[in-house]
């Protein structure tokens, strides 16, 4: 027979497992609200103790958030402003990449075709039969998605508008309301005795996060001033966009800095001859791997530390449901709930909490 302790345990395993692919199911159906909104629940956990030392200077805490969402509004205004030029020069070659990229792609196919000859004449000797078989066509026409119209932009542009407007709105009224969710999560989790323990403990996880967040950002805005530096040096056009498009996409780890080489190798072919062509993808391969071998786990190592296989899997699970934006998101999320289940057992519990030490673990799923 089993105990009923194990039947507790069971049944708690299966209620997680069942939430967790309800909640699931949940976010891939309302992707365009979900979306928004979890990223600005992200970016509230991670300019929130800026938000709670703008509000020490005495402050109202509406006025606090107000100026904190100013600003981020302006930093990113100031950025696209900044890319603008960049971002219509590359309109404007992308009629050049095109046809590179289609002679690039003819000249694959020649060495396809040259291979596949041999090999069917290779074939006909073995088998002694002649060539007076049914050709098959070479030459495909690759079919790919054209670039998007005037027409397609407007469409998008309300839908993008009201995301937009989900973001800042949840943003606004999570750096607001937060002590407030905060409570109500520590309520629902413990009983009385409890809440201020827990309380404390999401405050710490959320400081943390932050903490580490800023500098993944000072290393991230290190390692695209560098890249810029370095193309700037070879000659590479659009130097500065590029180390700016590096800092953001090394956010999103793995796929990101693959995106970045791929987008410097082509633009290396399109730009210089010879071994020259390669250099751009090989000085941005150089920067990363100095990056995450040796300046990244010296500087977070110690105080964050995710297993590998853990922020590869959910990369996956997250692109999966919401494609770029997934991979965004992806490591902000991973990084604070493995940061919330650290602190769970960072701190003691209160003495006068002794019934609160043997319900926690079980709520915890630990």
């Amino acid at each position: 027979m089993i105990p009923r302790e194990n039947i507790k345990l069971i049944l708690a395993a299966c209620a997680v497992l069942c939430t967790g692919i309800l909640v699931m199911a949940v976010l891939v159906v309302a992707q365009d609200v979900a979306a928004p909104l979890l990223l600005s629940v992200v970016l509230g956990i991670v300019f929130a103790p800026t938000a709670d030392r703008i509000e020490r200077l005495g402050l109202p805490r509406w006025i606090s958030v107000t100026l904190l969402l100013l600003t981020l509004i302006a930093a990113f205004s100031t950025l696209a402003y900044l890319a603008e030029p960049y971002f219509w020069q590359l309109v404007d070659a992308l009629p050049a990449i095109k046809w590179e990229l289609r002679a690039l792609l003819h000249d694959y196919q020649g060495i396809l075709r040259d291979v596949d000859q041999v090999n069917d004449e290779m074939t006909q000797a073995l088998t002694g039969e002649n060539g007076a078989g049914n050709e098959t066509e070479a030459d495909t026409e690759a079919g790919g998605r054209s670039i998007p119209t005037l027409t397609d932009a407007l469409f998008l542009a309300p839908q993008i508008a009201v995301q937009a407007l989900i973001f800042l709105g949840g943003l606004f009224f999570f750096l607001l309301t937060r002590d407030n969710v905060y409570r109500f999560i520590a309520r629902r989790v413990g009983n009385r005795r409890a809440t201020d323990v827990i309380l404390q403990r999401f405050c710490s996880a959320e400081e943390t996060v932050a903490r580490y967040f800023l500098t993944i950002s000072i290393i991230n805005a290190a390692l695209g001033a560098a890249l810029a530096a370095g193309l700037t040096l070879i000659g590479m056009p659009g130097a500065v966009v590029w180390g700016v498009v590096a800092a953001l996409l090394n956010f999103i780890l793995y796929l990101g800095p693959m995106a970045v080489v791929a987008g410097l190798l082509l633009a290396g072919v399109l730009v210089f001859d010879g071994a020259l062509s390669f250099a751009p993808a090989a000085l941005f391969v150089a920067l990363n791997m100095t990056e995450a071998q040796f300046v990244t786990p010296g500087l977070v190592g110690r105080n964050v530390s995710i297993n590998p296989f853990l922020v590869f899997a959910s990369l996956c699970v997250w692109m999966w449901m919401w494609g770029p934006l997934g991979g965004v998101v992806a490591i902000p999320i991973t990084v604070i709930v493995v940061k919330l289940f650290d602190v769970l057992d960072e701190e003691p519990l209160p003495e006068d909490a002794a019934d609160l030490t043997r319900e926690l673990p079980r709520q915890s799923g630990r």
